[in-house]
C-alpha cells in the first residue's frame, strides 16, 4: 500500500516537474518582444511546448507554396486530448455532419484562434506564443479551469510565406537600435510586402473561395471540426486603437441573436481588462459582418461566433512614435493581443453551455426554409458548372443533379425576375435543407440586403453570375429524382482520327490549350461555328489536326492523353464541313504561342498582379516571365509577343512609351487592366478616353464645380456618407457582349463583372467595344447613386488594333 502511495506521489510530482520545464517565449527566444520572430523559430518554440507539456498536441495540416508547414496546436486537458477524435465526431454528430457518437464523452466547447493571416501583421504570431504559454503554464491555475470543458485550437500563423518575407526584410534592415521616427526605412515596407502569400493573394478574403493552398488546407480542417468560436487576429494602421467586438454594421440578416449576445458580453469583458491597463480601444466601428469570405464571417455563417480582433501596428516596425507622443512597441502589440485572446477563451469557457446551445440551434435551424426566402437553387447544365461544383465540395455543401424533367417557377439571377423554366436532367440542384444550410443560402442569395451602405468590402457575390451560369432560386423544395453525379459518356475514338475538337467553354479549356502549346502541338481555333457531321465546333473551339502535327508519334494517344481532363472533347473523321467552313479554310486559324511578360514591382497593385500570376502559373500552368518595372531597360523585347500590365501606376517615361508603341506596331500585344489603362489614355496615339467628346468632358467638369460650390454649406458629420454616392466598394455589373468577337468566345450572351472602384471610360471609337455596360443595366450590391448613372454606356473590355499589334483594355480584372 505504501509503495502504491509512493508511486502515485512520485508520478504526480514528476508530472508537475515535467510541466515546470516549460519556458516562456522570452526565456526560449532572447529577442522576443524586441525583434520579429522567424517562422521557424516560432515552430521551434511550439515544438518545445509539445515536448514538455501533456496539455498540447501538434498537427501539420498542409504546406505552403514555399514548402513551409501549416500548423495547428490543440490545447486542453490530457483526458480531452486523448479523446480528440471522438470529441470532434460528437460535435459533428450534434449538427448532422457525422453518425459517430460516443455518449460517454461529455460535450466540449471548441474555440479556434487564427493568427497573422497577413504576414506583416506579425504581432499575431508573436502573441500566439504568449497565449500558448499561459494556457500551459503550471502556475496559471485559471487557464487550467478553462481547459476542462474547452478544446483550444491555435493556428499561430495562417500565412507563413508572407510572414517570412516580412521577417526577412525587417531583420535585414534592422540595426541594434529601434527607430521610432516615421522616416526610418523599417516603417517603409518594400513591394509587395509581407501582407500577402506566395502568389501575392490576400488570404483574409479567401475563406469561401479557397483559391489558395493555405485556405484550402485550413478550411478542410476547419470543416472537420466546426468550432463554436473563431477569432481572427489582425493588425491595422499603427495609429488606430485596438478593435474588438461587437462588430460594426452592416450585419447580415442571418446572424443569430446568440452570436450578437456573445459579441456584446465578450466586448464588455475585454473592455474591463483593457480599462485596468488604460489601453485605448474601440468597438462597432469599421469592421462589419457581411461579406462571406472573411475569417470572421465564414465561421459566423457556419454557426460559430466569428470575430476579428485588430491591433494598431502595420508599418510600426519594431517601435514607432504615435501622434499622442507615446511609443508603440512589438511588446505592446503582442501583449494587447494576448490579453484579448485569453479573454475570448475565458469568456467562451464560462459560457460554454450557451454557446453550444446557440451553435446547435443555428445549425439545426439552418435547415429550415424560414432562415431565408429560397429553398432550392438550380443551375442549368453547363460546362462552367464544373468550377462551381469544386467550390461546393471545398465548402462541404451538398448538391445533386436532376435525373428527370420538371417545369417550375424560380427567380432568374440574370433577369432579376421570377420566370417559368424547366429543370432538365443533369441540371445542378443545391438545397437549403442541409447541415450547412445558412452558408449555402448566403453564397447563393440573389439579393444581399445591406442595413448600412457604409460597407467595408464587396457587397454582392451572386455565384451563378460569377461563374457565368443560368441560375434560378426557388422558394419551394423540388420533388424530383436526383443523382449524385453526371454519367460521363466514354468516347470511343477510332484508331485513326483526322482531328480532335476541344470545346472552348470553361477554364479547363484554357489549361488544355496551355498544355498542348507547351508540348509543341499546333492548335487552331474557329472564328465561327462549323459543323462536321454530328460534331459542332463552336466559335472559339479548339482543333488539333494530324495534318498540322505530322511529326507527332502516335498522334491519337499523345493528344488524347493531354486532353483527357476535358470530358466533352470529340474527334473529327473528316475536315469537310456541312456549312462550308472546312478545317483547312479561313475559319480556322493557328494559335500563335504567347510569349508572356508580366510586370511587377513598385507602383503595381500587389493583389491584382498576384491574381494574374496565380492564374497563369497555377490555374493554366503557362510559363510567364516576370520583370520588375525598374528593369524595363534590360528587357529584350524580341523575346516576347505579349505584355500584361496588371492594375498599377506605372509612370512610363516618354522614351519607353515610344518604344512600347513601336513594339505594338510590329505585332506586340498588350493586356492592360484598371489603372494601367491611364498609360494609354493620356496620349493621342490610342483610342482610350474617359469621355467620348470634349463637350462631354466640359459638362462633367462643370457639374463637378457646381457640386463643389453647393457643398460649402453642407454639414461635416455626414461627409463620409456623401462620399459614398460616387463609390462602389464591390458590386456586380451587368454587361452586354459582342459575341462575334474572339475575346468574348465562350462567355455566352452576357457577362457580369465585379467592379471595385469608380474608374470608367466611354465607349471607344476606332476600336471594338467587346464588353460594355448598357444604358439600362442591372446591378447587384451597393453602388453610389451618382456613380450608378455615370456607369451606363461605358466600356468594360475593349480591343484596339494598332498596325500589326493589339491592345486589350480591361477596366475590371477578370481574375478577381
Amino acid at each position: 500500500m505504501k509503495k502504491s502511495i509512493f508511486l502515485i506521489s512520485f508520478l504526480f510530482l514528476y508530472g508537475l516537474y515535467t510541466q515546470a520545464q516549460i519556458k516562456s517565449p522570452s526565456e526560449f527566444l532572447p529577442n522576443y518582444g524586441k525583434q520579429i520572430t522567424f517562422h521557424h523559430q516560432a515552430e521551434a518554440y511550439f515544438s518545445h511546448l509539445v515536448k514538455e507539456s501533456s496539455l498540447i498536441k501538434h498537427q501539420v495540416y498542409g504546406q505552403t507554396n514555399e514548402e513551409r508547414n501549416l500548423n495547428v496546436y490543440f490545447v486542453s486537458t490530457p483526458e480531452n486530448l486523448a479523446n480528440l477524435d471522438q470529441i470532434r465526431n460528437n460535435n459533428l454528430s450534434a449538427i448532422g455532419l457525422s453518425n459517430q457518437q460516443n455518449q460517454k464523452i461529455g460535450d466540449k466547447l471548441i474555440v479556434w484562434i487564427s493568427f497573422s493571416v497577413h504576414g506583416n501583421e506579425y504581432a499575431g504570431m508573436e502573441s500566439a506564443m504568449t497565449v500558448a504559454y499561459e494556457l500551459l503554464n503550471p502556475s496559471n491555475k485559471e487557464t487550467k479551469e478553462w481547459l476542462k470543458n474547452t478544446i483550444v485550437i491555435l493556428d499561430p500563423c495562417e500565412n507563413p510565406d508572407g510572414q517570412s518575407r516580412y521577417a526577412n526584410w525587417l531583420r535585414e534592415i534592422s540595426g541594434k537600435k529601434t527607430h521610432p521616427g516615421l522616416s526610418d526605412r523599417e516603417h517603409m515596407e518594400v513591394w509587395p510586402g509581407g501582407r500577402y502569400n506566395h502568389y501575392v493573394f490576400d488570404l483574409n478574403r479567401d475563406w469561401a473561395w479557397q483559391t489558395q493552398v493555405e485556405s484550402q488546407k485550413r478550411i478542410a480542417l476547419y470543416n472537420q471540426w466546426m468550432p463554436q468560436v473563431h477569432a481572427d487576429i489582425h493588425e491595422m494602421g499603427y495609429e488606430s486603437p485596438y478593435f474588438f467586438p461587437p462588430s460594426a454594421e452592416p450585419l447580415h440578416e442571418f446572424i443569430d441573436q446568440y452570436q450578437k449576445d456573445f459579441h456584446f458580453s465578450l466586448g464588455k469583458n475585454i473592455a474591463a481588462k483593457f480599462d485596468k491597463e488604460n489601453w485605448l480601444y474601440n468597438t462597432r466601428e469599421r469592421f462589419d459582418l457581411f461579406y462571406p469570405s472573411y475569417g470572421d464571417t465564414y465561421p459566423t455563417y457556419n454557426g460559430a461566433v466569428g470575430m476579428t480582433l485588430e491591433q494598431g501596428g502595420i508599418g510600426a516596425g519594431r517601435e514607432i512614435k504615435l501622434a499622442n507622443g507615446t511609443h508603440l512597441t512589438t511588446k505592446d502589440r503582442l501583449t494587447h493581443h494576448a490579453k484579448a485572446v485569453l479573454t475570448i477563451i475565458e469568456t467562451a469557457s464560462n459560457q460554454s453551455d450557451q454557446l453550444l446551445k446557440g451553435f446547435r440551434g443555428f445549425m439545426t435551424n439552418s435547415r429550415k426554409k424560414a432562415k431565408g426566402v429560397y429553398a432550392t437553387y438550380v443551375m442549368k447544365n453547363n460546362p462552367k458548372s464544373e468550377q462551381l461544383v469544386e467550390l461546393l465540395k471545398k465548402n462541404g455543401i451538398e448538391y445533386s443533379y436532376a435525373n428527370a424533367s420538371q417545369k417550375t417557377i424560380g427567380y432568374n439571377y440574370k433577369t432579376k425576375k421570377d420566370n417559368t423554366f424547366s429543370i432538365e436532367p443533369n441540371d445542378l440542384i443545391i438545397k437549403a435543407d442541409q447541415p450547412r444550410g445558412v452558408m449555402t443560402q448566403v453564397l447563393f442569395e440573389p439579393n444581399q440586403k445591406l442595413n448600412d451602405s457604409l460597407s467595408y468590402d464587396i457587397t454582392a457575390w451572386d455565384l451563378p453570375l460569377a461563374y457565368g451560369l443560368e441560375g434560378y432560386a426557388l422558394k419551394n423544395s423540388v420533388a424530383l429524382s436526383t443523382k449524385a453525379a453526371i454519367e460521363k459518356k466514354q468516347l470511343n475514338a477510332p484508331e485513326k482520327v483526322y482531328a480532335f475538337h476541344i470545346p472552348w467553354n470553361n477554364r479547363t479549356s484554357a489549361k488544355i490549350v496551355s498544355q498542348l502549346l507547351q508540348n509543341g502541338i499546333k492548335v487552331r481555333t474557329a472564328a465561327q461555328k462549323a459543323v462536321f457531321g454530328d460534331v459542332i465546333v463552336e466559335s472559339g473551339g479548339l482543333i488539333v489536326s494530324k495534318g498540322d502535327n505530322p511529326t507527332i508519334t502516335n498522334f491519337e494517344k499523345t493528344v488524347g492523353d493531354l486532353i483527357q481532363s476535358k470530358a466533352d472533347y470529340n474527334y473529327l473523321t473528316s475536315g469537310f464541313s456541312v456549312n462550308a467552313r472546312d478545317l483547312g479554310g479561313e475559319n480556322f486559324s493557328l494559335i500563335k504561342m504567347p510569349k508572356i511578360l508580366l510586370l511587377s514591382g513598385k507602383g503595381v497593385n500587389p493583389t491584382e498582379f498576384g491574381a494574374v500570376w496565380h492564374y497563369l502559373d497555377e490555374v493554366i500552368q503557362y510559363p510567364t516571365s516576370i520583370v520588375d518595372v525598374s528593369n524595363l531597360g534590360r528587357i529584350d523585347w524580341s523575346e516576347y509577343n505579349t505584355l500584361i500590365l496588371a492594375d498599377g501606376n506605372y509612370n512610363f517615361s516618354e522614351d519607353f512609351s515610344k518604344q512600347l508603341e513601336n513594339w505594338i506596331a510590329k505585332g506586340g500585344k498588350v493586356i492592360a487592366m484598371n489603372e494601367a489603362l491611364s498609360q494609354f489614355e493620356k496620349t493621342e496615339s490610342y483610342a482610350l478616353r474617359e469621355f467620348a467628346s470634349d463637350e462631354e468632358k466640359t459638362k462633367s467638369e462643370n457639374a463637378a464645380k457646381e457640386k463643389e460650390l453647393k457643398s460649402r454649406l453642407l454639414d461635416y458629420h455626414n461627409h463620409e456618407r456623401r462620399l459614398i454616392s460616387s463609390s462602389i466598394p464591390g458590386a456586380i455589373i451587368e454587361n452586354s457582349i459582342d459575341a462575334s468577337h474572339p475575346l468574348a468566345f465562350g462567355l455566352g450572351s452576357n457577362y457580369f463583372s465585379l467592379k471595385t472602384d469608380a474608374r470608367k471610360y466611354s465607349l471607344l471609337t476606332n476600336a471594338s467595344n467587346v464588353i460594355y455596360v448598357p444604358k439600362n443595366y442591372r446591378s447587384y450590391g451597393f453602388i453610389g447613386h451618382e456613380l450608378k448613372k455615370q456607369l451606363a454606356e461605358t466600356v468594360t473590355f475593349a480591343v484596339e488594333k494598332k498596325n500589326k499589334g493589339t491592345l486589350i483594355y480591361m477596366i475590371d480584372n477578370p481574375y478577381v
